[in-house]
């Protein structure tokens, strides 16, 4: 009896278990549209605590790369979109990293102030579960149709 009480107590230390943590599908993409929200309204202090200190976007083309640092300068800086939301969202898990996949759009005013124009990405995004806690670790986002045309 011992034994068995100690084998099931080395495979449950040697195996974690990641159903219960972050990356469960419904809690991460819960968080994955807070993240959204909070690049919309400019909310560094909810940034701060998700971004991991290594975190890196690189955005359509390449055009632009941002570190945590140069997200939460830049989101305070420029005028808030009118609108952030992501749709068709996927999770793949490996252990204690998932990766969020699926389209994000945008919408921003024009400069008339009454009219506004929509951007459509291919985004991923890679979280990290550590110790419990979600990071979000890096994000690539591809330009795939704006409203504009551009």
């Amino acid at each position: 009896m011992k034994i068995i009480a100690v084998v099931t107590l080395l495979l449950t230390i040697g195996f974690p278990v990641y159903a219960d943590s972050c990356l469960d599908k419904e809690k991460l993409i819960a968080l994955d549209q807070r993240y959204e929200t909070a690049v919309q309204q400019a909310d560094v202090k909810f940034l701060g605590q998700l971004l991991a200190d290594e975190f890196y976007w690189v955005h359509n083309l390449a055009s632009l790369k941002e570190n945590k640092t140069q997200l939460l300068t830049r989101i305070q800086k420029e005028e808030k979109p009118k609108a952030r939301r992501s749709h068709g969202l996927s999770v793949r898990q490996l252990q204690n990293t998932a990766v969020v996949e699926g389209l994000s759009s945008v919408e921003k005013w024009n400069a008339d102030g009454k009219t506004f124009r929509t951007s459509r990405y291919q985004v991923t995004r890679t979280y990290v579960d550590v110790n419990g806690e979600c990071k979000l670790l890096a994000i690539q986002s591809m330009k795939i149709w704006s409203s504009d045309g551009q």
